[in-house]
């Protein structure tokens, strides 16, 4: 943050220019195409550029090095994407993609990708980092505060690199951006993501909600639209007390199989309402007993996290609730996770919480469960060919929740449950163990017919 405080104020030193995009003839009544007006008024860079109050419409904003575009706030400053603009176009971008640019900035404004010009088509975007509201990429300090994003095809705000990156794991794309800043933003009705960093180091997300997406940048049912993604090949990623609502993914860190796992990311504060899998740790491709291990896969912190009732979506038909998902991550810290389900709401005997898919080195603290009682258990370590391992699990509260609190799977060699209370109604076991390798103590309860249950599977 200090490099970025300190950039902050080179941008400042370096603009030369302060000048308001009515001037150069942009009209903000919703009709007048400002284009050109924007194009003028930017320049080579160097400017502060003014957006009063009203709806501009444009068919593409390019930034130069040291610009700043401010607006009058969220819903009063509108730019909205010119009713002819393909679908692969981008509303705000930086200039130089190849080469690259440095100390740009956007605030207090609402960015509408009008996804309406389009009419009814199947799918809102093109290919790669096109059809989003707001993209830097090959960006070097960068800050977004105050934003609204409305209904892009792609992305609300990406922070990327030009081109993405499939030759492997282990492998990053050239010109990802770095050191970049999104603070209070807002986004809703996205094709995928609502923000998403691919191949970026250095970025800090605070006080963000992302909600309601329209998956529409997928096959219908299969949408993996995320309120906050961390994809391919980002690195030292922060999180700062942000919220998402009924998407497929809350925070969803993650790669595809042929690329780079995102690693060292850090959340602090998050709320997730009604998404479908509230925090989902993966590395696509890795998962299986027959996959390649992940090189990349590693590091995650989260502390001070909340779900709120996931449900099932229609933007992912099949996939299960989950309050928290981790599949192939090693190094897994969380600490302080409030996971809430809903009494009457059907999870089908699935676990809330799912550690799987040759994910090693987890640890779970001050974790509390209450509502999933139709969920199989709160904590499942899953066994098996693929199995997690070296899981540890300590101070652990469920109150009227699932009726298995933690299930050990067959396989765990090496796992450390303590210092459980659970409380329910009927409760069936506070632990069950496939096999009798666990480190279990401190087990106290209510409501259950046993507390340590060991068993020949799970």
């Amino acid at each position: 943050m200090e490099r970025l405080n300190e950039e902050y104020k080179h941008l400042l030193k370096e603009i030369t220019r302060e000048v308001n995009i009515e001037d150069f003839g942009a009209i903000g009544d919703g009709k007048t195409d400002c284009t050109e007006a924007f194009r003028m008024a930017l320049g080579k860079g160097r400017v502060k550029v003014y957006i009063p109050e009203g709806v501009y419409v444009a068919k593409e904003i390019k930034m130069p090095s040291f610009t700043y575009l401010v607006g009058a706030g969220k819903r009063k400053t509108i730019i909205r994407l010119h009713d002819s603009a393909p679908k692969g176009r981008r509303l705000i971008t930086n200039k130089n993609h190849r080469t690259g640019n440095r100390n740009v900035k956007v605030t207090g404004m609402t960015l509408d990708w009008n996804v309406e010009r389009l009419g009814n088509v199947e799918k809102t975007s093109t290919w790669g980092n096109h059809s989003s509201c707001l993209l830097y990429a090959n960006v070097k300090y960068g800050w977004v505060k105050d934003v609204e994003c409305v209904n892009p095809g792609l992305h609300c705000f990406d922070i990327s690199s030009p081109l993405y990156n499939y030759y492997g794991d282990g492998y990053r794309a050239r010109g990802g951006s770095e050191f970049i800043w999104l603070d209070n933003l807002n986004g809703y009705g996205f094709g995928d993501d609502g923000i998403t960093t691919h191949h970026s180091d250095n970025i800090f997300i605070s006080n963000c909600h992302m909600s309601d997406p329209s998956g529409k940048a997928h096959k219908k049912g299969f949408s993996n639209s995320n309120g906050i993604e961390i994809d391919d090949g980002s690195r030292n990623v922060w999180l700062l007390n942000n919220s998402t609502a009924r998407c497929f993914g809350g925070v969803e860190i993650k790669a595809h199989h042929t690329s780079s796992a995102a690693n060292n990311v850090v959340i602090i504060g998050h709320l997730s309402v009604n998404d479908n899998r509230s925090y989902n740790f993966r590395h696509i491709g890795h998962h299986k007993e027959n996959d390649p291990e992940s090189k990349t896969a590693i590091n995650i912190r989260a502390a001070n996290i909340i779900s709120y009732n996931p449900v099932h979506t229609e933007l992912y038909a099949n996939s299960s609730p989950r309050a928290m998902v981790v599949s192939a991550y090693k190094n897994v810290a969380v600490n302080h996770f409030t996971a809430i389900g809903d009494p009457s709401y059907d999870y089908v005997g699935e676990p809330a919480i799912a550690i799987q898919y040759r994910s090693r080195n987890i640890i779970l603290k001050n974790v509390e469960f209450s509502g999933f009682t139709n969920a199989g258990a709160d904590i499942k370590v899953f066994g098996g060919s693929n199995r997690a391992d070296n899981v540890k699990i300590r101070n652990v509260l469920a109150k009227h929740s699932a009726p298995k609190a933690i299930q050990i799977g067959k396989g765990v060699a090496i796992a450390t449950v303590e210092n459980v209370y659970a409380e329910a109604v009927n409760g069936q076991s506070v632990v069950e163990l496939a096999e009798n390798k666990a480190l279990v103590k401190e087990i106290d309860s209510k409501g259950f017919k046993q507390v340590v249950l060991e068993q020949q599977q799970v």
